[in-house]
C-alpha cells in the first residue's frame, strides 16, 4: 500500500525546497525526494562554487596587475588547494543551510533515493510506493556529453568534475565557447594554465549579438586564451601529454594537444529515467518536460519546475517557476511564464548583463527601432577602475518608446542591468528612466544618458 502525502516534490534544487516551505506552511503534508545532493546544481556544481572560483581568479588578476595601480606585492602565486577549499566550503555551507531549512519544516518528509513513476501521481522510491494529489518535478539537468569520436577513450572533465581540482592544468582545452566554457577558460587562464577554447560555430556565445561576441573574444585573447572557431568536426584521442583534440577548422593546426579537456557543450535534463510515460507526462525531442504557461505538464496534477522544463536554464528562472506555481495554487493568482522578461548574465570579467531582445532579434521583428551604444572607455567608473573593456547597448521600440532589450558588457554589468530589467517589468517608457537622477560615479548613471542618445537604427546600421 502506498504512503500518501498531500504533495510530492521530486528534486531538492532551487525550486523544490521553496515550494515545500509554502506547502507545509499551508498545512500540507509533503514528501521531497532527492537522489543525490540537496541544493541542486546551483549549490553543488553551479553558481555557488563557480562564482567562488571566479572571485579567486579575479583576485589573482588584480594582484597580477598591481603595478598598474601603483601597488607592489612581489611575485603572484596560486595556491590551488586553498582555492578549491574555498569553493568546497561554500558548497558544504550552502547545502547544510538547505538541509537545515528542510528539517525545520513541519509536515515535511525528506526521502533519499531515486523516484520513478509507476502510474499517475504514484512513484516508487527505494522499493516503497508513495502517492499524492499533486506532484512537482524539479529534477534539474546535467552536462551534455556529445558522441564525439574517441569520447570513450579519454578522461574528460565536465562543469561538475572540474570544480574540486586542486592543481592547475598545464594546458586546458575547453570544447564549447559559450557561457560555462568561457567562465572556466578565463578562470583557469588567470590561475596560470594555458587555455584553448574550441567552438564549432563561427563565433563565441552565438546567441548574443556579433559585436558582443567579438568584444568577449578580444579581451579573452588579450589575456592569452587561444580561441579556435568553426571547428566543424571534433575528435578526441589519448596522447602522451594527455589528450589530443582534433579540430577541423579553416585556420590553425588541425590538432590541439592538452593535458586536460573540459566538455562545455550544453546541458541535458534529468528526465530519461523517471518513468514519465507511465504517468502520461510528455517530453520534447530533447527530453525536456512539456509544460503549459502555468508550468502544468500533460498529466493532471503534475507540474515541472526548473531546468527540466526547458523554460529557463538559470537559478533565477527556477525560483520564478516556484513563485508562479505557488502563487497560482496557493494565492489564487494567474501567473504565467510568458509574462517573464528574460534576463541573465555571463560571468566572464568584465561580465555581460543581458535582458530582453538582442539587437539582432529586434531587427528580425521588423519594427522601427531606436538604438544607443556607448563604449566603456567613455564610462567614468570603468576608467577609474582601470577596467574599460566592453560597451553598453540599449534597443527600444521607436513607436511605443519602450525598451526591448539591453546588453551591458563591462565592469558591474551584471548589477547595472537591473535598472533596465526593472523598467521593462514596470512597462515604463524610456522617458521615465531618462529623467531619473542616478548616483555618480557609477556604471548605472550612464543609462539615462544613453536613453537620451537613442537614434533610429538605420543611422547606426553597419
Amino acid at each position: 500500500m502506498a504512503h500518501r502525502f498531500d504533495a510530492i516534490i521530486v528534486g531538492a534544487g532551487q525550486a523544490g525546497p521553496a515550494l515545500a516551505n509554502r506547502l507545509t506552511a499551508a498545512g500540507r503534508t509533503v514528501a521531497i525526494v532527492e537522489r543525490h545532493l540537496v541544493g541542486g546544481t546551483c549549490v553543488n556544481t553551479g553558481c555557488k562554487p563557480t562564482k567562488t572560483l571566479i572571485a579567486s581568479a579575479y583576485a589573482a588578476r588584480l594582484a597580477q596587475r598591481g603595478a598598474e595601480y601603483g601597488i607592489g606585492i612581489g611575485p603572484v602565486s596560486i595556491n590551488m588547494p586553498t582555492v578549491a577549499a574555498r569553493a568546497r566550503k561554500v558548497i558544504l555551507d550552502s547545502r547544510k543551510d538547505s538541509e537545515d531549512w528542510l528539517a525545520s519544516m513541519p509536515g515535511l518528509t525528506l526521502i533519499r533515493g531515486h523516484a520513478r513513476f509507476t502510474g499517475p501521481r504514484r512513484l516508487e522510491v527505494n522499493g516503497e510506493s508513495i502517492e499524492a494529489a499533486q506532484v512537482f518535478l524539479n529534477v534539474g539537468g546535467r552536462a551534455n556529453v556529445p558522441d564525439f569520436q574517441g569520447i570513450d577513450e579519454v578522461d574528460y572533465l565536465t562543469n561538475s568534475t572540474i570544480i574540486p581540482l586542486e592543481s592547475v592544468p598545464e594546458h586546458l582545452v575547453i570544447v564549447g565557447g559559450s557561457y560555462i566554457g568561457l567562465e572556466f577558460a578565463q578562470m583557469y587562464r588567470r590561475f596560470g594554465a594555458r587555455v584553448t577554447v574550441v567552438e564549432r560555430g563561427p563565433r563565441l556565445v552565438q546567441r548574443e549579438d556579433e559585436d558582443v561576441s567579438e568584444e568577449i573574444r578580444a579581451f579573452l585573447e588579450d589575456e592569452g586564451i587561444e580561441v579556435r572557431t568553426r571547428a566543424v568536426c571534433i575528435t578526441l584521442a589519448k596522447h602522451p601529454e594527455g589528450v589530443s583534440v582534433g579540430v577541423d577548422c579553416a585556420e590553425g593546426s588541425p590538432e590541439v594537444i592538452g593535458t586536460h579537456v573540459l566538455l562545455a557543450v550544453g546541458r541535458r535534463p534529468n528526465t530519461e529515467d523517471l518513468g514519465l510515460d507511465k504517468a502520461g507526462i510528455e517530453v520534447d525531442e530533447h527530453g525536456y518536460i512539456e509544460v503549459d504557461d502555468r508550468l502544468a505538464t500533460t498529466a493532471e496534477g503534475v507540474w515541472a519546475m526548473g531546468d527540466c522544463n526547458g523554460k529557463g536554464a538559470f537559478t533565477h528562472t527556477a525560483w520564478n517557476d516556484y513563485e508562479i506555481v505557488a502563487a497560482n495554487l496557493l494565492d489564487g493568482e494567474e501567473r504565467k511564464v510568458s509574462n517573464r522578461i528574460p534576463g541573465y548574465a555571463l560571468y566572464v570579467d568584465p561580465p555581460l548583463g543581458r535582458v530582453g531582445l538582442t539587437e539582432t532579434q529586434a531587427r528580425e521583428s521588423g519594427r522601427p527601432l531606436l538604438v544607443s551604444k556607448r563604449p566603456m572607455t567613455s564610462v567614468g567608473r570603468a576608467v577609474e577602475k582601470g577596467e574599460t573593456h566592453g560597451f553598453m547597448k540599449i534597443v527600444a521600440d521607436a513607436e511605443t518608446k519602450k525598451i526591448l532589450g539591453a546588453a551591458i558588457l563591462g565592469t558591474g554589468g551584471d548589477e547595472a542591468i537591473h535598472g533596465i530589467i526593472d523598467m521593462m517589468n514596470a512597462d515604463a517608457s524610456i522617458g521615465t528612466l531618462q529623467w531619473a537622477v542616478p548616483i555618480h560615479p557609477t556604471v548605472s548613471e550612464l543609462i539615462p544618458t544613453m536613453l537620451g542618445d537613442l537614434v533610429p537604427i538605420s543611422r547606426t546600421a553597419g
